[in-house]
């Protein structure tokens, strides 16, 4: 693929991001010139595994798509990859970067669990879920950036990806819940003594709160982890950026419980811009 191609195919997914995942748009501005053309790459890739559960009303064509993204990385493309910007531009950034496929190929098989509605079983299925997503879009994106400092933030990057899961699911709590799905682990529902469909019923205000309420605890146990794992490097910090906006969102989770089904949690966008930005001066998560 010529430079101009590839250049082409990396502006399109920071176009892409600016109108699906602005955030994460943010998050690629902040980062050195040279590297946004690969992290744009990897968050759109992201962004169109998202999305998915949105497109399709049956699991079937769900699972088509994400076999256009697995066969894809196992060199089995269907036509022509360069038709597709996300995936050439994918393409470029393995390559480039020496991008592992095999992560890439986890985080296909791990949105599988968003085609259906079964409920995830326990906090450890829960975070496998988050690890193999979140964390593991930190850790490719902190190759991306500096691939020697990429090994010295791996385990802050794997909590911060579980607590910035966490606060991504309530935030969609009220979309899922009108779907059908429960990303609350049965485990934290059953200890707070819900099941399934009495959570989604909705009916008992108090205990649906105390679920929710631990659920939000989950993510703040993982983001304390991920400060306690040591400062991060300046090379690959805005690789955390996306993360450093989950601690509000986990805080409104714990105090509005079941209200959040009628309030949304996410704070307004330039609020979260300057979080971002103060977050990327002072290199803290």
């Amino acid at each position: 693929m010529s430079e101009a191609n590839s250049t082409t195919n990396q502006e399109i997914c920071l176009t892409m991001l600016r109108d699906s995942d602005r955030d994460r748009y943010l998050a690629c501005l902040l980062s050195p010139e040279e590297k946004r053309g690969a992290l744009a790459a990897l968050y759109a890739f992201n962004a169109e595994l998202a999305r998915i559960r949105d497109l399709v009303h049956e699991p079937l064509p769900g699972e088509v798509r994400l076999q256009y993204w697995r066969d894809l990385l196992e060199g089995s493309a269907h036509g022509s990859t360069a038709a597709n910007p996300v995936a050439a531009a994918l393409l470029t950034a393995i390559e480039a970067h020496r991008l592992p496929r095999q992560t890439l190929i986890d985080m296909i098989e791990a949105r599988t669990f968003d085609l259906y509605d079964d409920p995830m079983e326990t906090r450890l299925s829960l975070e496998g879920y988050a690890g193999e997503t979140a964390s593991a879009l930190i850790q490719l994106a902190s190759l991306v950036l500096s691939p020697e400092e990429a090994a010295r933030s791996a385990d802050a990057a794997g909590h911060a990806g579980v607590a910035q899961a966490v606060a991504g699911l309530l935030l969609l709590m009220p979309l899922h819940r009108r779907r059908g799905q429960v990303y609350i682990p049965l485990q934290i529902l059953s200890a707070t003594g819900l099941d399934r469909d009495a959570f989604l019923a909705g009916d008992d205000g108090p205990r649906i709160s105390a679920a929710i309420e631990a659920f939000a605890g989950l993510g703040y146990e993982h983001l304390a982890k991920a400060r306690a794992a040591g400062p991060i490097a300046s090379a690959v910090f805005p690789a955390f950026l996306p993360a450093t906006l989950a601690e509000p969102v986990l805080a409104k989770g714990q105090k509005r419980g079941a209200l959040l089904f009628d309030r949304p949690l996410q704070p307004p966008q330039w609020r979260r811009q300057l979080r971002m930005a103060l977050s990327a001066a002072r290199r803290k998560i």
